[in-house]
């Protein structure tokens, strides 16, 4: 829950903003208020935290958190496949997260990236081939044990939940975009398979994905995906463009962007966790979302050292590559 002190600092800290930028008081007084009762009328109260705490802590494998295979454990199988899925289990994942795409002609199927190129035997966008095409092309293709799942798909959305639950791991949709289509897909398959709505959960890096979501079903358990300096800079660190006005004003946008996430994001959507980028993490910022009764997950954990201060001394969960051995990560 919101804690009272922080509606104060926050409200004011904007009706400061704003008439700063404006020199009047009232203005800033109407612009403030009109914000407080948006935030009132049109928020989304969290899941029950019982609820939340069955698909953030399903079961106490690894000390005790929960161990997410990141698309099905990329460096261990072919991401975003059923094989990556029974490796997932087989080597000891609580989870895996997998990467919601659509066909030219709407099918719900698994895909990280908008085309097909980095890891298939195939070439262009996702949304441009039909299913039977992509059907015909080889998941494993560009993965360094191409050999041995050799003729792995692209599985279908359905096709990848019917697994998981076979194998009682718990799923953490992540959704890059399409928000109406997104939300009605993955409503469908909550209403198909009920058992989801406590083994599953919607995750993204836009707000609005989340926000339809938590509109079109309010009973799924959903986080916001966040990574500080997202608009800057690109996973590895490299600015995203080299001018220097473009890395100041989107280095200005991810200040605001980091901000709303901390302070009005999360409880406009009611989220019950918040996916961030490893290195950002510490003792401290997990208290301040337990405080708040959001969960922290940490992404991308590639090492036996890291995987140990998450399990011993941050003890929350992670989402990892690889079960079986250190690795780079996959951005």
């Amino acid at each position: 829950m919101l804690q009272i002190g922080d509606e104060v600092v926050y409200f004011s800290a904007v009706f400061l903003l704003v008439m700063l930028g404006t020199r009047s008081a009232t203005g800033a007084s109407l612009l403030t208020a009109l914000l407080y009762v948006f935030m009132v009328m049109f928020r989304f109260p969290a899941v029950p935290a019982n609820q939340a705490g069955r698909v953030l802590r399903p079961r106490a494998p690894s000390g005790g958190v929960t161990v997410v295979a990141h698309r099905g454990g990329s460096h261990d199988a072919p991401e975003n496949t059923l094989a990556a899925i029974r490796e997932a289990s087989r080597n000891g994942a609580t989870g895996v997260e997998l990467d919601l795409s659509f066909t030219a002609d709407g099918v719900p199927v698994l895909m990280h990236d908008e085309t097909v190129d980095r890891t298939t035997n195939g070439s262009g966008p996702v949304n441009k081939m039909q299913f039977v095409q992509l059907r015909r092309l080889d998941a494993a293709a560009r993965h360094r044990l191409r050999e041995r799942f050799s003729g792995e798909k692209v599985p279908t959305l359905q096709e990848a939940v019917e697994e998981c639950i076979r194998h009682q791991l718990t799923v953490f949709f992540d959704v890059k975009g399409q928000p109406d289509k997104a939300a009605s897909v993955l409503h469908e398959m909550y209403k198909k398979f009920p058992v989801l709505y406590n083994t599953s959960m919607v995750s993204s890096f836009e707000p609005k994905v989340i926000y339809k979501m938590r509109q079109t079903d309010p009973n799924v358990v959903t986080a916001l995906t966040h990574r500080p300096w997202r608009l800057s800079r690109y996973g590895d660190g490299t600015p995203r463009t080299l001018s220097s006005w473009g890395q100041m004003w989107t280095g200005v946008l991810d200040v605001l962007l980091d901000w709303a996430h901390h302070h009005i994001l999360w409880k406009l959507c009611g989220v019950s966790a918040i996916l961030v980028q490893k290195d950002f993490i510490s003792q401290d910022y997990v208290q301040y979302w337990a405080e708040r009764e959001v969960e922290v997950v940490g992404w991308t954990v590639n090492t036996a050292v890291e995987k140990d201060y998450y399990q011993n001394l941050l003890n929350i969960g992670f989402i990892t590559d690889s079960l079986l051995e250190d690795c780079d990560p996959h951005y």
